[in-house]
């Protein structure tokens, strides 16, 4: 049986929007739960998400509960990171974004099911990813696992010297060692075309690797804390990413 999906609207005072979002409950809610958030949850039906999570469920963790918020109409606004926009301005409201995941949603989920959710993971798609992932690098304490599809990760403060202004890379490099996280990235050969720095590697899976080699210079270790998927041919799309959509699941319960 399909897990159970109870869809919701709520007003958000810090987005001034309604945020629409599904939430899969598991098919055990006695045992200790785990969370997971997914950006772009208007995806989900469509990559067949349904049934990936009713055969975790039924084989090896009953009691993954997931929580699929869909995009808005200003989603380039409300995904990026939270502490600086991009050098066209976009992500002006990842801020606020953050603030709805931490303040308004975490705090319902938690009120109308009655559950702490002591293990929390983040994900997305894209600029989901990012998203994702800006959100449980700042917010430790809150989360323990953060899961990147093809990660915007060439999210950069100016376009002048690309490779130094990333932002992402730079708040890792900056930042501290937490060695309770740990990092889901997957990149596609195919995610797109250009190649900055003519090195034959394209930029999408370059950017991942290389952010992948600070969190190792910060001490995080692959195997460990980190696990990548290159997918050979894979592309900027949702059929690639729910082909890894199982081995995301699985290491969710598992890491």
């Amino acid at each position: 049986m399909l897990p159970r999906k109870e869809s919701y609207g709520q007003y958000s005072l810090f987005l001034q929007r309604e945020v629409t979002f599904d939430v899969y409950l598991p098919a055990n809610t006695r045992d200790t739960p785990h969370l997971l958030l997914l950006n772009d949850g208007q995806d989900l039906d469509s990559m067949g998400f349904p049934a990936m999570l009713e055969h975790l469920h039924n084989t090896s963790h009953p009691s993954l509960w997931v929580a699929a918020i869909h995009a808005g109409p200003q989603r380039l606004q409300e995904y990026g990171t939270a502490r600086h926009m991009d050098y066209q301005g976009r992500g002006c409201k990842a801020g606020l974004y953050t603030r709805f995941i931490l303040r308004e949603l975490l705090p319902f989920l938690e009120s109308r099911y009655h559950q702490q959710f002591p293990d929390k993971t983040f994900a997305g798609f894209s600029m989901g990813g990012l998203s994702a992932l800006d959100i449980v690098w700042n917010h430790p304490q809150q989360f323990h696992k953060a899961g990147v599809f093809s990660g915007s990760l060439w999210w950069r403060s100016a376009n002048d010297v690309p490779q130094q202004r990333r932002i992402m890379h730079r708040q890792v490099k900056e930042g501290r060692f937490h060695p309770d996280l740990r990092f889901f990235f997957e990149a596609g050969t195919e995610d797109e075309k250009e190649d900055r720095n003519v090195n034959g590697v394209i930029d999408a899976v370059d950017d991942t690797e290389e952010l992948m080699t600070l969190l190792e210079e910060k001490g995080y270790e692959k195997g460990k804390h980190i696990h990548y998927t290159l997918v050979k041919g894979g592309r900027h799309d949702v059929a690639t990413w729910a082909g890894v959509m199982p081995e995301f699941l699985d290491w969710v319960v598992k890491a």
